[in-house]
């Protein structure tokens, strides 16, 4: 894992197509702004794990173990 420190208006690039802008703090909150081409998906951590747990129940029918 990388980690970086940023401030308040700084960027970081993942690739060419990627940019990832911190545009405030608050107290033990960041707030991110992410700039990625239509066909890449950015997704918070729990919309991810919902979206692969409901794939895991369509193959094999029953929810992931975890």
């Amino acid at each position: 894992m990388l980690v970086l420190g940023r401030k308040v208006g700084e960027r970081l690039f993942v690739g060419a197509d990627i940019e990832v802008v911190v545009l405030g703090t608050h107290r033990n909150h960041v707030k991110l702004g992410i700039i990625a081409p239509k066909e890449i998906a950015v997704r918070r951590e729990e919309v991810q794990r919902r979206i692969l747990a409901a794939q895991a129940i369509q193959e094999t029918g029953e929810p992931p173990q975890g």
